[in-house]
């Protein structure tokens, strides 16, 4: 079963766009074209690319989500690679999760400070602004 582009788009929630980038930095295969010169997508594109798609949503970079395809292509394969790269990942989440909430912190604390009034004496504005030297 032949797929055109816009289906593969519509079938993996990928815009057109994104899927000719993925061809030309080498996470999809360029595929080939029908006689009319219409690109051709196959069950294996379209698995590859909600492989590249659900690795992106859960915030792989693409040279991670390169590793990984690279990684997958042998079944055979210990896993041991695919571990360490999603160890790397989790703690770099971690990482931002905590930033996060430090920054939660601080907004928290900026927003419990206004005491209202007018925005010369805002406390959130004064919070934001460089300091003087």
């Amino acid at each position: 079963m032949a797929t055109t582009i816009g289906e593969l788009a519509r079938a993996t929630g990928t815009k057109v766009e994104t899927i000719r980038y993925y061809e030309r930095v080498g996470l999809l295969p360029v595929p080939p074209r029908t006689e009319g010169n219409y690109r051709s997508y196959g069950p294996a594109e379209i698995a590859r690319l909600s492989f590249v798609r659900r690795g992106r949503d859960l915030g792989f970079s693409l040279d991670q989500v390169r590793a990984l395809l690279n990684l997958s292509d042998d079944r055979r394969r210990d896993c041991a690679s695919i571990d360490a790269l999603a160890q790397t990942h989790l703690k770099e989440v971690e990482r931002k999760l905590a930033d996060l909430i430090a920054l939660r912190t601080e907004l928290n604390a900026i927003i419990a400070s206004c005491k209202g009034g007018v925005v010369a004496d805002c406390r959130i504005i004064e919070a934001l602004a460089p300091k003087a030297d």
